[in-house]
């Protein structure tokens, strides 16, 4: 059986990787969507597909586990988005989310869909990281160790010091 879990990685996390982990228990593959695959450089979103897919191959590279990872752009119309998901992806029998309107729309196309759970969700959040990152606190405890050496690669550090000083509009932050 294949599973199917989607997520910004804005950075990938622990409890990123402690799911993926979780969830290879309960299947033999597990395909990881990449989500808002079009979006970068913001504060919500300062790494691009790109720079996600690498930092996070290069956790999953250190899991015991099949992955398949899979950059998922985003599509406005919720009608079509689980069928937009099936084109980019293998096959998967099941879902994993949290998310209540993202396992209506996965049980609205007849999937499976279970639950997953948060880790330290406090700490183990992509919008705390940022903020720690941009505070100047720690946090490269926070993700594993090839995010940290992936984001002092692209001196991500800096772009979100520099996407915080623009004079643009506040975003919504999630």
């Amino acid at each position: 059986m294949r599973g199917l879990v989607i997520g910004r990685f804005q950075p990938f996390h622990e409890g990123h990787r402690r799911l993926v982990e979780g969830i290879a228990d309960e299947v033999e593959e597990v395909v990881v969507g990449i989500g808002s695959a079009g979006q970068s450089h913001t504060k919500r979103n300062p790494f691009t597909s790109g720079e996600r897919v690498q930092m996070v191959q290069n956790v999953l590279d250190e899991v015991d586990a099949k992955t398949y990872l899979i950059p998922i752009a985003d599509v406005e119309r919720n009608a079509v988005w689980v069928k937009h998901i099936e084109t980019l992806c293998p096959r998967f029998e099941v879902a994993y989310t949290n998310n209540p309107f993202v396992e209506r729309l996965f049980e609205e196309d007849g999937y499976e869909v279970r639950g997953t759970p948060l880790h330290n969700r406090e700490e183990f959040c992509g919008s705390e990281i940022r903020r720690r990152i941009l505070a100047g606190e720690e946090w490269a405890h926070l993700v594993p160790d090839p995010v940290v050496a992936g984001i002092e690669e692209i001196d991500g550090v800096e772009r979100l010091r520099k996407i915080e000083s623009t004079d643009e509009p506040a975003e919504r932050e999630g």
